[in-house]
């Protein structure tokens, strides 16, 4: 699947978009997955409080299940006026 990141998350990881094989079931063991890789996943994804997350576009909680999903997003809240 295609994990994308934006805004803060993209530059701590240093990359917009990834393709990611997985064999998380919900975004959580992903994050999980990820986090384990390097140190600058595990600082990307230290607060999830802090963090979005979008599921083929739609906005999603942490313990979505990841069947069939194509694109995975993280960015952090956004503001607005």
């Amino acid at each position: 699947m295609q994990v994308l990141y934006f805004a803060w998350v993209r530059e701590r990881i240093g990359v917009a978009k990834e393709t990611v094989d997985t064999q998380a079931a919900t975004v959580m063991e992903l994050v999980n997955e990820l986090r384990a890789r390097e140190d600058r996943y595990a600082a990307a994804f230290e607060d999830l409080s802090a963090l979005r997350v979008a599921v083929d576009q739609d906005l999603v909680d942490f313990d979505a299940p990841l069947s069939g999903v194509r694109e995975v997003a993280f960015f952090p809240p956004m503001t607005g006026g």
